[in-house]
C-alpha cells in the first residue's frame, strides 16, 4: 500500500523527503560557500558567487540563508539546542550541571569541534575563519543567544523556576561552555596537539563547572 502521506512531515520513521532535500541543499550550499570563503576570504566572495558555484539562484540561496553570515553558522545549527536536549534527555535523577558536564566531557573525550579540543586541518581552518570575521563573531552571538534562551526554557520546566531565573542561569552556563571551548581552540591553533591540551581542558571543564555549582546551588 503507498503511503500517502505528505512527504515533507516524515511521520513516525523520521523526516519525510521534503525534508530530507532540503537539508541537502542547505548543506550542499553551505560547503560551497565555506570553500569559497577559505579560499578567498569571507569579505572577498559576493554572495553572487556563492550561488553560481552552488547552482542556484541568489533569490534562492536568500530562502535558504537570510544573510551571507548564515551560509557559515549553518554548522552551529544542529547545536543551538544541545544543552537543553541534554537536560530534557537526562535520567531523571541527575542533576541539570551533573548533565551538562557529563556532556561537555564526553565531548571532550571524542574530540568534537563543538568543545574546541579538535586538531583536524578542515576544522582548524573553518574556526580560523570563523574567529577571524568579525561579522561572523558578531552573528555568532545571535546563536548563542538562542542557545540561551532554549537552555532557560528547559531549566524553568525541569526545575519548576521563574524564567527569568532559569535564563539567568542558562546565560551563565552558555558563557562557560563558550570560554573553555575558545581556549580549547586558542591552544590547538598555536600548534598544541589535542594530547597535550586534553588533560588540561577536563581539569578546566571541572572546575569550571565547579564553580556554577556553587553559584547555581538550585542546579546542582
Amino acid at each position: 500500500m503507498v503511503d500517502e502521506r505528505e512527504p515533507g512531515n516524515g511521520g513516525a520513521n523520521g523526516p519525510g523527503l521534503r525534508e530530507r532535500k532540503k537539508q541537502r541543499m542547505y548543506e550542499a550550499v553551505s560547503d560551497a560557500a565555506i570553500a569559497l570563503f577559505l579560499e578567498k576570504g569571507f569579505e572577498k566572495v559576493p554572495v553572487a558567487e556563492v550561488a553560481a558555484a552552488a547552482e542556484i539562484s541568489k533569490p534562492t540561496l536568500f530562502r535558504y540563508f537570510p544573510t551571507k553570515e548564515d551560509l557559515v553558522l549553518h554548522r552551529f545549527a544542529d547545536h543551538v539546542d544541545e544543552a537543553a536536549r541534554v537536560i530534557t534527555a537526562r535520567p531523571a535523577k541527575r542533576a541539570p550541571l551533573d548533565a551538562l558536564q557529563r556532556n561537555f566531557l564526553d565531548g571532550l573525550e571524542r574530540h568534537d569541534p563543538v568543545t574546541g579540543l579538535c586538531d583536524n586541518v578542515h576544522v582548524l581552518a573553518f574556526h580560523r575563519l570563523l574567529y577571524g570575521t568579525p561579522s561572523l563573531v558578531a552573528r555568532l552571538y545571535g546563536y548563542q543567544e538562542r542557545s540561551e534562551q532554549a537552555l532557560g526554557e528547559a531549566l524553568a520546566e525541569a526545575q519548576g523556576d521563574g524564567i527569568l531565573a532559569a535564563r539567568l542561569a542558562a546565560g551563565q552556563i552558555i558563557a562557560v561552555q563558550r570560554i573553555l571551548a575558545l581556549e580549547n581552540w586558542r591552544r590547538i591553533d598555536a600548534g598544541e596537539s589535542t594530547e597535550a591540551v586534553w588533560p588540561d581542558a577536563v581539569v578546566a571543564a571541572n572546575r569550571a563547572f565547579g564553580q556554577l555549582r556553587s553559584g547555581l546551588a538550585r542546579y546542582a
